[in-house]
C-alpha cells in the first residue's frame, strides 16, 4: 500500500510518528516520507536519527491551511496524527485545543482535497466516545469531519477514514514512564486516581501496524477500532512498583473511570471482524458502500443489540507479567 508512495504525517515528531517512520522505512519502500510539525528542535533531533534520503521535514502547523496545502502537493497518503492530547491541559486551555484538533482537522481535509490526496487517515482516541472532557469532544468533532469528508469530495478519488484506539504504552505523557520515573527517584508512594480505573492499552508497534492495515482495507467513511487488551491501574502500579504503597489522589479534571470505544448507542453501526471492529457512518453517501467486506477481503458481521466495547467489560486483560514485559525499555 505504501510502496512507491509519498506519505505525509502531521504531528510526525511525536511518539507515533517516529515509530511509523521507523517501521515504514524498515519494512516498506516508500517514495518519500514527509514529517509535518511545528517544533523545529524536535524535527532537528528526529532528522539526526531518520536521515534517509527519502525523508523530508516541513515546519508547519495544522492551523495553517496554506502551509498544509503546500506540504501536501504530490502526496498520496496523509496520516493525521497532530493533536493537543493532554486531558487536564485541554480543560484549562480549551480554545487552543479546539484550534488544533477541530480547525486543524478541517484544514487537513480541505488541503487534502485541494491536492487530490488519495488516502487520508486520522488518528483518534477512545476519549472521543461519549466524551466528558474537552479533548474527547474535540476528537469526536474531528472524527465526524473526516467521516463526512467522504460526502463532500465530489468527483475526487480521496478516501477519508479514522483509526480509534486506546492509550499507547510509552507515548509522551503516558503513565508507565511516569511510574518508572517515580520508582527510579525513590518515591514513597505511587499516586493513582481511583482503584477501580481501567484502560485500553496498545503498543506503538501495534498502533502503527493497525494504521498500515487500515490503509489497505479502507473504502472511506469507516472508523477502525482494534481489539486490544485492558489493564487495571492497580495492576500497573503493583507490576512496576510492587514494594511501594499506592496513594489514591482522586480523578483528574475531565478523566473517566473506564474507557469506551464502542458505546451501546453505536452498536447498530458496529461490525465485528476477527481482530478489529468497524463503525459504519451515521450518514449515507451518494455511492453506497458495503462495509461488511474490506478491501483486504475480510468479512465482518453485525454485533448484537446493546453491545458495548469498554475497558472494564473487555475479555482481554493484561497480566502483571505482560505489563512488565511491555514496559521494558521505556
Amino acid at each position: 500500500m505504501v510502496d512507491g508512495k509519498t506519505i505525509l504525517i502531521t504531528g510526525g515528531t511525536g511518539s507515533f510518528g517516529k515509530r511509523f517512520v521507523q517501521m515504514v522505512l524498515e519494512e516498506h519502500n516508500p517514495k518519500k516520507i514527509i514529517v509535518y510539525s511545528r517544533d523545529e528542535l524536535k524535527q532537528y533531533e528526529m532528522a539526526q536519527v531518520f536521515n534517509d534520503k527519502k525523508m523530508r521535514y516541513f515546519i508547519g502547523d495544522v492551523r495553517d491551511k496554506e502551509r498544509l496545502s503546500s506540504a501536501l502537493m504530490g502526496v498520496d497518503i496523509c496520516i493525521h496524527a497532530a493533536a493537543l492530547k493532554h486531558v487536564p491541559i485541554a480543560e484549562y486551555n480549551p480554545m487552543e485545543c479546539i484550534k488544533t484538533n477541530i480547525y486543524g482537522a478541517s484544514h487537513v481535509i480541505d488541503a487534502a482535497l485541494e491536492r487530490g490526496v488519495g488516502h487520508i487517515l486520522a488518528l483518534s482516541t477512545d476519549k472521543a466516545t461519549n466524551p466528558i472532557n474537552l479533548y474527547g469532544a474535540t476528537k469526536l468533532c474531528s472524527d465526524k469531519l473526516f467521516v463526512s469528508a467522504n460526502n463532500i469530495k465530489g468527483a475526487a478519488k480521496s478516501k477519508f477514514g479514522v483509526v480509534r484506539y486506546g492509550n499507547v504504552v510509552g507515548s509522551r505523557g503516558s503513565v508507565i514512564p511516569f511510574f518508572k520515573h517515580l520508582v527510579a527517584t525513590g518515591a514513597k508512594t505511587i499516586p493513582i486516581t481511583d482503584t477501580q480505573m481501567t484502560r485500553f492499552w496498545i503498543t506503538l508497534t501495534q498502533g502503527v501496524r493497525f494504521v498500515l492495515d487500515s490503509l489497505e482495507r479502507m473504502q472511506g467513511g469507516e472508523i477502525f477500532i482494534p481489539k486490544i487488551a485492558s489493564m487495571k491501574i492497580t495492576d500497573l502500579a503493583q507490576a512496576l512498583a510492587p514494594h511501594i504503597p499506592i496513594e489514591v489522589i482522586g480523578i483528574r479534571p475531565g478523566e473517566k473511570l473506564h474507557e469506551v470505544m464502542i458505546p451501546k448507542d453505536d452498536a447498530r453501526l458496529a461490525l465485528e471482524f476477527d481482530d478489529f471492529f468497524i463503525l459504519k457512518p451515521t450518514i449515507s453517501f451518494q455511492t453506497p458502500i458495503d462495509y461488511t467486506h474490506t478491501l483486504k477481503n475480510e468479512v465482518g458481521r453485525a454485533v448484537c443489540d446493546g453491545f458495548e466495547y469498554s475497558s472494564n467489560g473487555n475479555d482481554k486483560w493484561l497480566s502483571q507479567e505482560e505489563i512488565i514485559s511491555m514496559s521494558q525499555g521505556l
